[in-house]
């Protein structure tokens, strides 16, 4: 029995070793990782090893050390595809004070066609020091630009002087498990931004951050948002869109399964005066809210003040339409559950409010938040909401954009291996990026023989 015991630890010995051995830690090109060492040219060089096919296209961050890094920008085209960059330990930015570079961003990926970052590590972007220059320009944490079939997995970031991540210009990209964490005092730390990318999937996200969970930015397409649980902060937006007369186009959105917990916007839409252009067949679906102050808002009028103050004072505006909002249920910090300020030069059309239950949080349970129209046309199906008289009490549905809300094809881009594999499942990387179980198969065939 001994023996046997002894084989099989031997044997997954070996398999762990030939699955692994091929893959580049950043150490070996001088990494020190003690958190206070620029690491900046080591990662470079890892990466351009990496790049060119060393290390099977494997790059990993190892556990347990913190590597202090300037602005980096990995670039691409890569030989090796997909590349797999493996965070286990923590990269910390440069305070504001020793910052050397670029301003814009602090780490950039660009043009890599099936990039994964995923592990279990922190990106900490030490904003504290960059967030009482509010005017002045600040760094973006992580930036994916033109980087197709892209995955995001698993990591916790935190405390960016601006934007956490930014995807520009991606198609066919996963985000999913992450955790996203700054004050909420803290500006322009949104979480996730998106523009100019299509076929966006981001799913099972805590985020908490002091301004917008997710923007959806212009020229986005066939984006779907579920099971994100935000606060505090200003919700899940589209936009802004059409600032400085901007031409803007958002279609085919789908925000469904989601929580804010005492954000100040829940599902907003927000538009500049003077724009052009769409946005159009987006849904707002089970969302759950406590204490938002603006549980449902589309904004026109985007810092022009309130409603009721509000003029159309330019010749123009982003044309929103067929937006649903459905299965809302929670409370309201406001006495407005639903406001909906649009403009007299484009108004929003095909507007539908269906199952929404909103109350303020004020007066305890059972008091309905009011809502508030201008220039809006659509449809509810009940009159719950007081002050939506604007809209059609309508049971007909047949023209709501519910392709909105279905699951984005992938591009059959094959995925790489798991942060956390499995004893049994040992993936390892052959040339193209396929995955080749071989190792696995040997393990099990020389069990089997010896075994019985």
């Amino acid at each position: 029995m001994q023996t046997k015991t002894w084989f099989l630890n031997f044997s997954v010995f070996i398999l762990k070793f030939f699955a692994y051995s091929k893959a580049l830690d950043v150490t070996q090109h001088g990494a020190v990782g003690d958190g206070v060492t620029d690491d900046s040219q080591a990662f470079l060089k890892a990466w351009e090893a990496v790049c060119s096919g060393t290390g099977d296209g494997q790059l990993i961050v190892p556990a347990g050390m913190s590597f202090m890094l300037q602005p980096l920008k990995f670039q691409g085209s890569c030989k090796s595809t997909p590349i797999a960059v493996q965070i286990l330990g923590t990269l910390v930015a440069s305070s504001r004070g020793d910052w050397k570079g670029d301003k814009n961003q602090w780490i950039l990926f660009s043009d890599i066609e099936g990039l994964v970052v995923d592990g279990n590590g922190k990106i900490n972007g030490q904003g504290s020091s960059w967030w009482q220059h509010k005017g002045s320009s600040r760094p973006t944490g992580l930036k994916f630009k033109n980087c197709n079939n892209l995955r995001l997995r698993g990591l916790t970031h935190v405390d960016s002087a601006m934007a956490h991540i930014h995807i520009n210009g991606c198609n066919d990209v996963t985000i999913s498990n992450l955790r996203i964490n700054a004050p909420e005092s803290s500006p322009n730390t949104d979480g996730i931004d998106i523009a100019a990318s299509s076929n966006v999937v981001i799913q099972d996200c805590v985020i908490a951050t002091g301004d917008d969970r997710i923007a959806i930015n212009s020229g986005t397409a066939n984006i779907r948002i579920s099971g994100i649980d935000c606060g505090p902060g200003h919700g899940i937006s589209i936009g802004s869109l059409g600032k400085d007369e901007g031409v803007a186009s958002v279609e085919d959105i789908c925000v469904q399964n989601c929580n804010f917990r005492g954000t100040m916007n829940g599902a907003r839409i927000k538009t500049w005066p003077g724009g052009s252009g769409y946005a159009r067949r987006i849904t707002f679906n089970g969302i759950t809210l406590d204490n938002v102050e603006n549980p449902i808002i589309i904004d026109q009028h985007y810092k022009h003040g309130d409603s009721d103050k509000s003029t159309d004072d330019k010749s123009s505006a982003v044309e929103v339409s067929k937006v649903v909002y459905s299965n809302f249920v929670g409370t309201s910090r406001s006495e407005y559950g639903v406001n909906f300020r649009c403009s007299t030069r484009a108004p929003c059309t095909e507007i539908f409010l269906k199952d929404v239950k909103i109350e303020t949080a004020s007066s305890g349970m059972g008091q309905v938040a009011q809502g508030q129209c201008l220039n809006v046309r659509g449809g509810v199906t009940t009159l719950a909401v007081p002050g939506l008289e604007c809209l059609a009490l309508s049971t007909d549905w047949g023209t709501l954009p519910e392709q909105a809300c279905m699951l984005p094809q992938q591009s059959g881009q094959p995925d790489t291996r798991p942060s956390q594999d499995p004893l049994w499942v040992i993936w390892v990387y052959g040339s193209g990026g396929k995955h080749l179980g071989v190792y696995s198969v040997v393990l099990t065939s020389l069990i089997n023989l010896f075994w019985f």
